[in-house]
């Protein structure tokens, strides 16, 4: 063989390999483990506890995966799964509905949590005593599709008539924009609610899930490209029975649990970290008949609501949105 020939040949597999990456191959790491990697949503939160548990304790490897949980660069984890750069990611059901109503390839395999546990937020000085008093405030978002739509409902469900000033606020801290520029906002309690409380700084605050059950949705999930699925049943069912025990561990174990996330996540507060962590256990499964269960009736209120605020076209395929085919059901 000469010199040119073994060049070729050598060329020829890094090209191979590089397909490979790009298409969202699974390599093999040490001791023939599957490499797969999961691209997050945000920092590290009490939201992901489970995935540091299957890392911590040994369940991915058990599996016979090597998994690496990052967080998302210039792209989000739907962009980063679609394009076959991770295999699975972190979103939410607006977020999942939305992009595949723009064409891109992604379904939700797994819900985080049974239900949606955010809703607007104010500091007791805001003088806002419920949705009639939104009007002529000033909203704190981050630029979301449903954001506009949500608060035009709101006001118009409340008779109150007027209008919402929304300034973008980014991922600034509620607090500190609720002292300098906004009335109220959209947030999280299990990471705001639970700041208030160590801060002992008093919120109201009204949840989604009060205003109308359609918003109940789902937020958030686990999220893969449908193609990618299609060809890796095996790996994902794998994945998600250790993701499963992850979640099982943190609603049996939180205090345990919140230390394996801090560990993964050294700069996080303890304090917060573990009240938190506490609160959300009861939120993982709730009264789903297995973790990370979903219900056509959640994909499907919610569907219905966005299409009618214009935000969806009539005839979302909602079963092709979500599937708990690859989870176990025990």
């Amino acid at each position: 063989m000469n010199k040119s020939f073994a060049l070729l040949i050598i060329l020829i597999l890094v090209l191979i390999l590089v397909v490979i990456a790009i298409s969202g191959g699974c390599g093999r790491g040490e001791n023939g483990l599957t490499k797969v990697t999961i691209v997050l949503d945000w920092t590290p939160n009490i939201n992901h506890t489970g995935l540091y548990v299957a890392q911590a304790l040994g369940y991915f490897r058990e599996a016979g995966l090597e998994v690496s949980i990052v967080a998302p660069d210039d792209n989000l984890a739907p962009q980063l799964v679609a394009a076959g750069r991770a295999q699975f990611g972190i979103s939410y059901q607006e977020e999942v509905t939305l992009a595949r109503a723009a064409s891109m390839d992604i379904v939700s395999i797994a819900a985080i949590m049974q239900h949606n546990t955010s809703g607007f937020a104010w500091t007791a000085d805001k003088n806002i005593s419920g949705v009639a008093d939104f009007a002529g405030k000033t909203y704190g978002g981050w630029g979301g599709q449903v954001e506009r739509a949500l608060l035009d409902y709101l006001i118009e469900q409340s008779g109150a008539g007027g209008s919402v000033r929304i300034i973008d606020i980014g991922s600034s801290d509620f607090f500190a924009a609720s002292q300098a520029n906004i009335d109220f906002s959209w947030v999280f309690y299990g990471v705001t609610g639970i700041e208030a409380e160590i801060r002992e700084i008093p919120i109201e605050m009204l949840y989604l899930t009060d205003i109308d059950p359609a918003l109940d949705y789902y937020t958030p999930v686990i999220i893969a490209k449908s193609s990618w699925l299609a060809a890796n049943a095996d790996i994902t069912e794998r994945f998600l029975q250790a993701v499963s025990r992850g979640y099982t561990y943190a609603i049996n174990q939180p205090e345990q649990a919140a230390d394996m996330l801090i560990q993964a996540a050294p700069g996080l507060n303890r304090d917060f970290i573990q009240r938190g962590q506490k609160w959300i256990a009861g939120q993982y499964q709730a009264e789903a008949a297995y973790w990370g269960e979903q219900k056509e009736s959640v994909w499907q209120n919610f569907s219905q609501w966005l299409t009618e605020r214009s935000l969806l076209v009539a005839g979302f395929d909602v079963n092709a949105a979500y599937t708990n085919r690859y989870l176990p059901k025990e």
